[in-house]
């Protein structure tokens, strides 16, 4: 195998030396607004990607107290979203968790309500605790469970509440706020009324397109999003165990399934994507990596995984990332229970750009080296 070193000696690289007279040169270029490409062409045409993000690991155990602080600190009318966000050491510039994606936990105690708004960029949340919590996506209202799932496409109005008997609510937010303003694309509008109205059934997106190959008759959805806006967790949980039985799995990410579009079959957003995955009781994947930022909540379970030769420890709750193109395979530590992963990412857009790419590790039989 060529190594990098002994690529950056054959053609296609730039070698140039300098000397008084190309100085000038780059001095005149610059005078213009103008430069020579071979002076920065080794660091915008790399040989393979070069993840600007660090592998961290947010433990839950540390990050709830500091969310809940926040309560008695701030109220969400005055903050707009009470949200502690997950800052990845290499990302701040632009305060994302990994890469374009940002994530934070957002809290709400009960009888509260934050106002509608809408912006450019995709978001999903996952619930971790509490009860009687609801979101309100273009006026369909959805109830929120422990584990669920829900949709705000960009684009769409959105609020959130936590009814007046139900309990601290806790979920974590996972948004593409850092591609939207790379793109110089985003924008932010407050509803002209404070909240939504709606004259729509609680949970009419579940109750009229949860359901696994059934699409009602009467269907109109145009939207170019999911229509399905709340996947339940004992419905996903339903399906890994179903599935368990009749597949081998994936050898690096074990028994997987995508969120999807009931309507068409691809991601239910167009630049993020989710999936859940369940690793079998002492199961241990091999390592592979790929292009595209994905971030993983730990769902059920206990375990641990390796990224690019770190091992990070995990249990339900915890949150970690995996950057692009860094090894990683996961292991579920118990002998007698499952894990589950919920993770989302951009491999939407990888994808539709055409820039998705994967290798599988194939020295140590799949399994990386970890560092003492």
């Amino acid at each position: 195998m060529t190594t990098v070193d002994e690529r950056d000696n054959q053609m296609g690289r730039a070698r140039v030396k300098d000397n008084p007279e190309l100085e000038a040169f780059y001095e005149d270029l610059a005078k213009i607004d103008t430069g020579a490409l071979w002076t920065v062409a080794n660091d915008i045409e790399p040989w393979e990607p070069t993840p600007a993000s660090a592998p961290v690991l947010w433990k839950w155990d540390e990050i709830r107290p500091q969310v809940l602080r926040a309560i008695d600190l701030v109220r969400p009318e005055d903050a707009g979203r009470r949200v502690v966000y997950l800052r990845n050491p290499k990302r701040r510039d632009v305060s994302a968790a990994c890469g374009w994606l940002f994530s934070g936990i957002q809290t709400m105690k009960a009888g509260e309500r934050a106002g509608a708004h809408k912006h450019a960029a995709s978001a999903l949340r996952f619930i971790m605790e509490g009860t009687g919590a609801y979101t309100i996506v273009d006026g369909h209202k959805m109830s929120l469970g422990a584990r669920d799932f829900v949709l705000t496409p960009n684009g769409t109005w959105h609020e959130h509440g936590i009814e007046e008997d139900g309990s601290t609510c806790l979920w974590q937010d996972g948004l593409d706020i850092p591609l939207t303003n790379a793109l110089e694309a985003n924008f932010y509008t407050v509803h002209e009324n404070d909240y939504q109205t709606t004259s729509l059934p609680l949970d009419d997106s579940p109750a009229t397109y949860g359901h696994p190959a059934l699409m009602p008759e009467l269907d109109r959805w145009d939207k170019p999003y999911s229509p399905l806006l709340k996947f339940r967790w004992d419905q996903t949980y339903e399906a890994l165990q179903s599935y368990a039985k009749v597949t081998d799995g994936s050898p690096y990410d074990g028994v997987i399934m995508r969120y999807i579009n009931p309507k068409t079959g691809a991601d239910p957003m167009l630049t993020m994507g989710a999936n859940m995955q369940l690793l079998r009781p002492s199961e241990h994947t091999k390592a592979h990596r790929h292009t595209g930022n994905v971030i993983y909540q730990v769902a059920k379970g206990e375990g641990y995984s390796v990224i690019n030769g770190k091992r990070f420890d995990w249990k339900e709750k915890d949150i970690f990332c995996v950057p692009p193109w860094m090894w990683h395979e996961h292991c579920n530590t118990q002998a007698g229970e499952d894990a589950c992963l919920f993770s989302f990412h951009d491999l939407p857009t990888m994808r539709k750009l055409g820039f998705y790419a994967e290798q599988a590790l194939e020295d140590n039989d799949g399994h990386q080296i970890v560092e003492s």
